[in-house]
């Protein structure tokens, strides 16, 4: 007597090991969303050290925008005082994402760096939204209201 499998068992087997790696394949598009999104308030943490040490020396921020307007660098890939040739920023760091840009604001007096994020499964601790800058993820705040996906820093006599 022959033992063999029905189609059912088959069709069984199946579904299981189709769910389980649409579970999988899920958490790993989550958790490369999570590694830019580290990426970026990483990169905002660095410019904003280049820009501390920029005041440090000129006690004001820069006007100019330091950072990409498009995908590639300005100054050459530097951010660079050009009276003495100091080097604040070796390279200008980029939003990970091909096209999409980190926001600059600044008087001299203050600075504000904001990043569009991805992962839409997150709390952000207040909403920043500055008018020309937009991002089309929706996260939450504090309140539990939905609000655009914008982190952002800013120098410290001012809020972001």
């Amino acid at each position: 007597m022959k033992s063999s499998f029905t189609l059912i068992e088959i069709l069984i087997v199946i579904i299981i090991l189709g769910i389980i790696t649409s579970v999988i394949s899920l958490n790993f598009i989550l958790s490369i969303k999570k590694g830019r999104d580290a990426k970026r308030k990483a990169d905002l943490n660095q410019i904003k050290t280049a820009l501390e040490l920029y005041y440090e020396d000129k006690k004001a921020y820069p006007t100019k925008n330091p950072l990409p307007e498009t995908y590639g660098f300005v100054f050459g890939g530097e951010f660079i005082d050009s009276s003495n040739n100091k080097v604040y920023m070796k390279v200008i760091p980029n939003d990970p994402i091909f096209g999409r840009n980190y926001y600059y604001d600044s008087d001299g007096s203050y600075f504000k760096l904001y990043a569009c994020l991805e992962n839409d499964q997150q709390t952000l601790p207040y909403q920043s939204n500055p008018s020309s800058f937009i991002c089309n993820t929706r996260c939450k705040n504090k309140e539990n209201n939905t609000i655009p996906c914008i982190f952002g820093i800013s120098s410290p006599n001012v809020s972001p």
